[in-house]
């Protein structure tokens, strides 16, 4: 495994992404993975390599920048309210990424996935929406609440995987259905998994000790099936990709 840190910035910020790749990987497909609320920290990094374990080369984003890895809402808050406010910034920042993945050897600029968590999983459809040249998405219990209407600038070729819970308030049902009209619209294959007695977060161990379980919870079943929908996904858009699983 090949593991190194990428800097790159925005609009004078730096930020200090993290690649992973098979050792000797050359132009291989690719992920852009997005972070949760809590930044590029050591479990998205074990995420990253777990990923290209499958055979992709992976470049793991830091939206926060400067590698911020905020650990309570007191600090998460301002740090999402920050990009929703400013959605130009927010997305500026996703393009960043991207472009600074493309310039690696490692990845296949033309068979980019992105794949986002929670907050990322809003990033990454928000790039998709916005033109952003990917191959497809997947939105792991992503806060459909925080998406804009609009998919004419979006990919048409694109897939998108959304994995959520039945029970997420920050993807009820509206939104999901309103989700939906808007890929259909555009004219994007998509697939929707739905987890019964699911709510936020449901993929992170640390959910389990959540002050709200209403609201985030960790859902061992529901993350395992996702993470399974996503190896299905991937293998299907690229049925080569040396270590991925095959249909």
């Amino acid at each position: 495994m090949t593991t190194r840190d990428i800097e790159y910035s925005h609009d004078g910020t730096r930020m200090i992404g993290y690649l992973s790749a098979p050792e000797g990987a050359q132009g291989r497909p690719g992920i852009l993975l997005i972070h949760d609320a809590f930044g590029l920290s050591d479990d998205m990094k074990q995420l990253a390599e777990r990923y290209a374990g499958l055979g992709f080369a992976v470049f793991a984003a830091d939206v926060w920048g400067e590698r911020t890895t905020p650990t309570s809402e007191p600090e998460i808050g301002p740090l999402i309210g920050a990009m929703v406010g400013d959605r130009p910034r927010w997305l500026a920042r996703i393009r960043a990424a991207h472009e600074a993945f493309e310039a690696q050897p490692e990845v296949d600029a033309d068979s980019i996935v992105a794949i986002g968590y929670c907050f990322g999983g809003s990033s990454a459809l928000e790039h998709l929406r916005t033109g952003g040249r990917l191959r497809g998405v997947v939105a792991v219990h992503a806060g459909l609440d925080l998406l804009a209407p609009g998919w004419e600038a979006a990919t048409a070729s694109a897939s998108v995987l959304i994995c959520t819970g039945a029970e997420d308030p920050m993807a009820t049902d509206a939104m999901r259905a309103e989700l939906q009209a808007g890929l259909s619209g555009a004219g994007i294959d998509w697939e929707l998994d739905l987890y019964s007695d699911t709510v936020h977060a449901f993929t992170n161990p640390k959910s389990a000790h959540s002050p709200n379980p209403a609201v985030i919870a960790y859902n061992p079943r529901s993350a395992k099936r996702s993470w399974q929908a996503t190896e299905r996904f991937l293998a299907e858009l690229f049925p080569s990709t040396e270590g991925a699983p095959h249909a």
